[in-house]
């Protein structure tokens, strides 16, 4: 397993939610030493009161780098890899990093900096997460004020004031790991329905929508996604989803609850790998599962196999040799939105 140290890109327009997100992944932080790059600089405000939620042991002032000389995307060797080479050069490493980016700019160009030879080594792109304004774009714009973010960003000199704010948008949810629609809460189900086969439209295969209310969502949802993004042709996807454009996609997101649950699978060997790989990814395209992770036992293996799985994505492989006298069982942890059908799920990994 890569020892190299998680970042989790977060990304959307102004007021789409990334403050309010970034503030309960602190909060909820548990005992990870959690560090945080700040790009929209004067917007977050994270200071001490908010810094109580994750207990002084675990993040500190120090945790905190905030970014003002405009889009590190734009900025990357003057800004970024020393930021970068800060964090990791402390005494105290963090756990997990999180990048809140502009609102402005496109996030591939920040994704493919971490193949920088400084930093490639240390750090991984865990995941980007996309904050999208649920009400906003239910009403047809991309943001609660659009004048307020094309106003910004005509004031930051480095950016691209040529392209159409619907295509920094488009390539915001193109880019993205895992896709909030935040401030669900103030539009019905029609109209949430409607902004999720929208939004979908531009995610790439096997992405997932996640419903937020008060950017409240568990720590599982959002951390250890492990996509190596860095490593993936997601910078070239944009061209080819316009070369496609008319293409039907079929995409199927439709939430009934703002909740999550998790439930454990345990069960016994498998012989057939590659059968038992197809039989999760069936499952997780029919139930809709947005993560499974676990380790399964193999007949004939005296190690044991590791599954993680993010949406449809599926990764396996061996990492260590059971034990002297441990129980061989297979044990997977689901986690879904509230309402899952467990008893569904579970048949059909039995079966």
């Amino acid at each position: 397993m890569s020892n190299k140290i998680p970042v989790t890109v977060v990304t959307g327009f102004l007021g789409a939610g990334k403050t309010t997100l970034i503030r309960n992944m602190i909060e909820s932080a548990n005992g990870r030493r959690l560090a945080l790059i700040i790009n929209e600089f004067g917007d977050v405000g994270v200071d001490g009161e908010v810094l109580q939620g994750c207990g002084d042991e675990n993040c500190d002032e120090s945790d905190i780098v905030e970014l003002a000389n405009g889009c590190i995307c734009c900025t990357v060797a003057e800004d970024f890899i020393p930021t970068m080479e800060y964090l990791l050069n402390r005494d105290q490493r963090p756990d997990h990093i999180i990048i809140e980016t502009s609102g402005l700019a496109l996030p591939q160009p920040l994704v493919r900096a971490f193949n920088w030879p400084e930093i490639k080594t240390e750090v991984t792109v865990d995941g980007v997460i996309t904050l999208v304004d649920a009400p906003a774009v239910s009403e047809g714009r991309f943001a609660a004020n659009e004048a307020a973010v094309e106003e910004r960003r005509q004031a930051d000199e480095q950016l691209d004031h040529e392209t159409p704010l619907g295509e920094l948008f488009e390539d915001q949810v193109n880019c993205a790991d895992l896709i909030i629609l935040s401030k669900t809460d103030l539009i019905d189900e029609a109209a949430i329905e409607k902004v999720s086969t929208s939004v979908a439209k531009e995610a790439r295969d096997g992405v997932r929508l996640v419903k937020a209310k008060n950017g409240k969502l568990p720590l599982e949802v959002l951390l250890g996604l492990d996509m190596k993004a860095e490593d993936d042709n997601r910078l070239s996807h944009h061209e080819r989803h316009h070369a496609a454009n008319g293409e039907d996609h079929d995409h199927h997101h439709h939430h009934d609850h703002d909740d999550f649950e998790s439930f454990s699978h345990i069960f016994g060997s498998v012989s057939d790998i590659e059968a038992f790989k197809t039989k999760l990814t069936d499952t997780i395209k029919a139930h809709d599962i947005l993560r499974l992770k676990g380790f399964v036992a193999v007949d004939g293996k005296d190690m044991r196999l590791v599954i993680q799985a993010v949406g449809p994505r599926l990764e396996a492989y061996y990492d260590k040799p059971w034990t002297l006298g441990e129980n061989r069982q297979s044990r997977l942890v689901v986690i879904g939105q509230a309402g899952m059908d467990r008893e569904g799920i579970e048949a059909e990994l039995a079966g």
